[in-house]
């Protein structure tokens, strides 16, 4: 079952690649005070890589400005691909987090999980983004498509902010 505004975020452990190599995150202290989180089916591919990271880029200081700690970028990869993306697309620069689901259970755990055969992904993340305050959700918004990237998108979101 997918979880929903006033849910508490699942518990779980993802990995950020650090300059030691892949580092485990507690997600229940990294999602402390106001967290902007958004997930995507994989790193490097078109709408993930062209729209939906590149819109938390342009607005990563307006959503600071707003109060959000912190801007998260989740997706069931590993994590050396995640620390890769994350400077292929400036991201790092831009203050964003990128984590990787490596196993995909917080995304199973979100309930944000599907397959797409045809484009050859499996056990991957539905595109969404959602505030968290304190490990509660407070605003999330899924995409009907994983092709689309409309009101998951940096501008949707902030205006929730």
């Amino acid at each position: 079952m997918a979880r929903n505004e006033g849910d508490k975020l699942p518990e779980g452990t993802l990995l950020q690649m650090t300059q030691d190599g892949p580092t485990a995150v507690d997600l229940a202290q990294y999602a402390t005070g106001r967290v902007a989180i958004f997930a995507l089916p994989g790193a490097y591919t078109g709408t993930c890589s062209t729209q939906h990271v590149p819109s938390f880029i342009r607005t990563a200081d307006q959503f600071r400005a707003k109060g959000v700690d912190r801007i998260v970028c989740v997706s069931v990869n590993d994590p050396f691909v995640m620390g890769a993306w994350a400077k292929d697309t400036g991201a790092d620069k831009a203050g964003l987090t990128f984590l990787a689901d490596a196993d995909g259970a917080f995304t199973e755990a979100m309930g944000m999980n599907f397959d797409a055969p045809p484009a050859g992904l499996f056990g991957r993340s539905k595109r969404y983004a959602m505030l968290v305050e304190d490990g509660t959700i407070t605003a999330l918004q899924v995409e009907d498509s994983p092709g689309q990237c409309s009101i998951s998108g940096g501008e949707s979101l902030l205006a929730k902010a």
